[in-house]
């Protein structure tokens, strides 16, 4: 018989992210899944020969974290989220280099080491989730946003290392105008390189805050269902958890009660009496 299976996806970027796992899991035999990528979550039609172990495993090998959902209590404080600790890291680092770079009268000598120095963090550490997704996706054969801001942050990040190294933008007193027509090819692009960087982070920040706090929403709007309910069988009352309910059941509610949380069960009016 058809089991439904739910889990917890975690490493997910971007859509195409779940797409493909949900591509993945649907090759398996007589399995129908789809993986939202706001909830973070997969819900599969397996029939009885598949586990939840197997869908786990498929997930892994496509290069994501899957697991058994468990429940979370509203009261739970969250831990210290490392995504805004990167975030403000980068741009503490990153203003200095992009004003520097915007503002020819403030290069002073060896400015453009000064903004080596501050951009590389910026690059390797704050944009480690951008490159690791990456490598990932890389590993499978398959490219997403994560893929275009690595080569793009790493692009310039290099031609700037060469240009400081190999070529003559580190001599001192070298300055970088700021143009909208291009520069020459001594010209370093650590501002871009860390401010893109930067700016990414920030929407990845307010898209995990975003959806963080949806889902504590909907958890404490769970917290408000009923606990218990009273359900009629064989024409008399009976009060049982509301996990309990059954497909088919009858349950009252009388006013000023809470229904229980579900959306299978059906009511009916209290008998008269």
């Amino acid at each position: 018989m058809p089991q439904v299976i739910e889990l917890e996806i975690g490493g997910m970027t971007c859509a195409s992210c779940a797409s493909r796992i949900e591509k993945k899991l649907n090759r398996l035999d007589g399995v129908t899944a789809t993986v939202n990528y706001a909830t973070e979550k997969a819900r599969a039609t397996v029939p009885a020969s598949v586990t939840a172990a197997d869908l786990i495993a498929v997930v892994e090998k496509t290069g994501y974290s899957a697991a058994e959902p468990t429940p979370i209590p509203v009261s739970v404080v969250a831990a210290r989220d490392p995504l805004r600790d990167r975030l403000l890291i980068s741009v503490v680092l990153s203003l200095p280099v992009i004003v520097l770079a915007m503002v020819p009268a403030w290069q002073f000598d060896y400015w453009q080491w000064l903004s080596l120095v501050l951009a590389s963090p910026v690059v390797v550490y704050g944009g480690w989730p951008f490159h690791r997704a990456a490598f990932v996706n890389l590993r499978h054969g398959a490219a997403t946003m994560d893929t275009l801001v690595s080569i793009g942050t790493l692009a310039a990040f290099g031609w700037s290392l060469w240009a400081l190294f190999l070529g003559d933008a580190g001599m001192p007193g070298m300055t970088h105008p700021f143009s909208l027509t291009g520069s020459d090819g001594d010209a370093i692009y650590l501002e871009a390189a860390a401010g893109v960087t930067t700016f990414l982070l920030a929407g990845r920040y307010l898209e995990a805050r975003a959806k963080r706090r949806a889902g504590d929403a909907l958890r404490a709007l769970l917290e408000l269902g009923a606990k218990t309910v009273t359900v009629l069988r064989d024409g008399a009352e009976r009060e049982i958890a509301a996990a309990d309910l059954r497909v088919g059941d009858h349950f009252l509610v009388r006013p000023g009660r809470r229904s229980p949380p579900t959306a299978w069960c059906s009511t009916v009016p209290r008998p008269s009496t």
